[in-house]
């Protein structure tokens, strides 16, 4: 695809692994330090042929933003906190054939210690794995990390990705931190 092409021949970055074989998904995308993240997540996304909806903040729909917004595949939601948000995202899963949720855990471009564990909430509810997704400056690399199916356990499932991320270079790694919480 195109998309694949502009990411490595153009961009210089690797695309690493596989999109999992499964219809339906939580997709989390880290780091999130920079607004190029987005560009380059979308490309990648594109380049797996999945169907997808990426999570936004509802404040980035205003006119005339909330028509980009759209065209980019977001949709608006409350901050992550909000029950009615996993509800939401749950009712979306369970009403699709094929859909990928796709949000950054962090929640913002700033650092965070402790990450928002929606996407968590949302992955159980759904009955749906939660897709580990990255981008690493350093080697210039996007893709997959890992998939996690077993969500019995929320430390569990929180300390399997810390241990996926660990080597990861945000593009801003001062504003890049693990889930300290676990």
């Amino acid at each position: 695809m195109i998309s694949g092409y502009i990411l490595k021949y153009l961009l210089g970055w690797k695309i690493k692994g596989e999109f999992p074989d499964v219809k339906k998904s939580i997709v989390i995308f880290a780091p999130h330090t920079s607004y190029m993240d987005a560009m380059y997540g979308k490309l990648v996304v594109i380049e797996f042929g999945i169907k997808y909806k990426f999570l936004s903040k509802k404040e980035l729909f205003f006119f005339p933003m909330n028509i980009a917004m759209k065209l980019y595949g977001s949709i608006p939601v409350r901050n992550f906190k909000n029950n009615n948000s996993i509800y939401q995202v749950v009712k979306l899963l369970k009403n699709s054939d094929s859909l990928h949720i796709i949000l950054s855990p962090e929640g913002t471009r700033k650092k965070v210690i402790n990450w928002n564990k929606g996407f968590y909430y949302m992955a159980l509810r759904a009955n749906v794995p939660i897709i580990i997704c990255y981008l690493d400056y350093q080697k210039k690399e996007i893709g997959i990390k890992g998939v996690i199916n077993n969500l019995e356990n929320i430390e569990t499932v929180m300390q399997q990705i810390n241990r996926m991320y660990k080597d990861v270079t945000a593009k801003y790694p001062e504003n890049f931190s693990l889930e300290l919480k676990v």
